[in-house]
């Protein structure tokens, strides 16, 4: 079983791609997918959130939608605008976020790997969500979306990186968020020789974010009859971007609730104090390490800090901060006991910042949040060793990758 294989990707001319990247399907709405792609024609996002080329009340998951991103995606290659390697191809892909650079490989990832855990996951999917993107490649008969991939550090792969970043990248290009993407087409059959060999020295792989991408190629290979090639079975494999640990960067994933569970304010600071030292903070609060949480109620800032006891467990998953929180009080005081469904609870990225949080609260939306120290990537791992699962909303990834950048096609 191969890891990892090139691929004959399918990708913007070089002329096109600040035309064509988008952010990722799942990281805006369909309102602020429609405001981006406004005089557009070419952004992705016709293809990933094809809605917003119908009527406003079109239900996103309608079949209608399927078979425009369809047209979108053809279109787009019959005008040219998208064009597809020749030959199979790594691709480098650095990432530059303000003072963060990260430098991920574009492959072909193995769903075997997927299925027998040596890519490993750390999530559960939602079925809504998972069968979402299997409508989506069936549509496109492309993976369109990413996976991205971490790895522990390797020096062999880095230095076979960086030999590519020696030469001038084929797209240098800023998106609308201000993320740098430059991208090099790694497509020398000894450098790709080379990356196959350090490749087969990986132990395992980590799931970072796209769990709903990578089980849904899954699901669509074990439903496809494949073709093969002379570089695999094209459905055995999914779209991913792999980073070296040392280089991924996970900030904050924080939470908000809409009510305190019948309690007052004074009644609910009283039952947090039962499992954490509360201090009123005259600032917003930004957690500095582990066991330290961020409140934000009723105009007011606290730190909280966890009480040593409640944090004692050696279990992957017990141990991580937003299981502790989830234990200590949004469960047992809050009577959220499911965070994946209960509609009480809403989760927002570190990149919204903590005025997000405030914002969420002033407005009466919300009633309290919790800003949190971010998830590290190795309690992830330790989670994915273990085979078990995190809590929903336990990381936040930055820099996204862009979609369009780079496609796989199922021949």
């Amino acid at each position: 079983m191969k890891l990892l294989s090139p691929f004959r990707g399918l990708r913007p001319v070089a002329e096109r791609v600040a035309d064509v990247i988008a952010p990722p399907y799942d990281v805006v709405n369909t309102a602020e997918a429609r405001e981006l792609a406004s005089n557009k024609p070419w952004s992705f996002l016709h293809v990933s959130k094809p809605e917003i080329d119908l009527p406003a009340d079109t239900d996103p998951y309608d079949e209608s939608v399927y078979q425009r991103g369809a047209e979108n995606f053809t279109s787009m290659i019959n005008q040219g605008i998208l064009i597809r390697d020749e030959q199979p191809c790594f691709y480098i892909y650095e990432l530059t976020m303000g003072n963060h650079v990260q430098t991920g490989i574009a492959a072909a990832a193995s769903i075997e790997a997927y299925d027998k855990n040596i890519i490993r996951k750390h999530e559960f999917t939602r079925p809504v969500k998972e069968d979402d993107r299997v409508r989506q490649i069936q549509a496109l008969h492309a993976q369109t979306g990413p996976v991205f991939l971490t790895y522990r550090q390797m020096n062999n792969v880095d230095q076979l990186v960086e030999q590519k970043k020696a030469d001038a990248a084929v797209y240098d290009v800023v998106s609308d968020d201000g993320v740098r993407h430059r991208f090099w087409v790694a497509d020398e059959p000894q450098l790709v020789a080379q990356f196959e060999s350090a490749f087969s020295q990986m132990d395992y792989l980590y799931i970072a974010d796209g769990h709903h991408r990578s089980a849904a190629a899954s699901r669509v290979c074990a439903m496809k009859n494949s073709v093969n090639d002379e570089h695999g079975t094209p459905c055995e494999y999914f779209l991913a971007v792999l980073f070296p640990d040392d280089q991924v960067d996970i900030i904050d994933y924080n939470r908000v609730i809409t009510d305190l569970n019948g309690l007052g304010v004074d009644e609910f600071l009283s039952r947090v104090g039962e499992c954490f030292d509360i201090e009123q903070s005259s600032t917003a609060v930004k957690p500095a390490r582990k066991g330290e949480y961020g409140m934000y109620l009723d105009g007011n800032w606290y730190r909280l800090t966890l009480h040593s006891e409640q944090a004692s467990s050696t279990n992957a998953v017990e141990k991580l901060d937003v299981h502790l929180l989830d234990a200590n009080l949004i469960g047992p005081i809050l009577n959220i006991t499911d965070p994946r469904r209960d509609t009480r609870i809403d989760f927002v990225g570190g990149i919204r910042g903590l005025g997000g949080l405030e914002k969420r609260v002033d407005s009466g939306e919300m009633a309290v949040a919790f800003s949190l120290y971010p998830t590290g990537l190795d309690e992830l791992m330790a989670v994915a060793d273990a085979g078990m699962v995190m809590p929903p909303k336990s990381t936040w990834f930055e820099p996204k990758l862009a979609d369009g950048l780079v496609s796989y096609v199922l021949d």
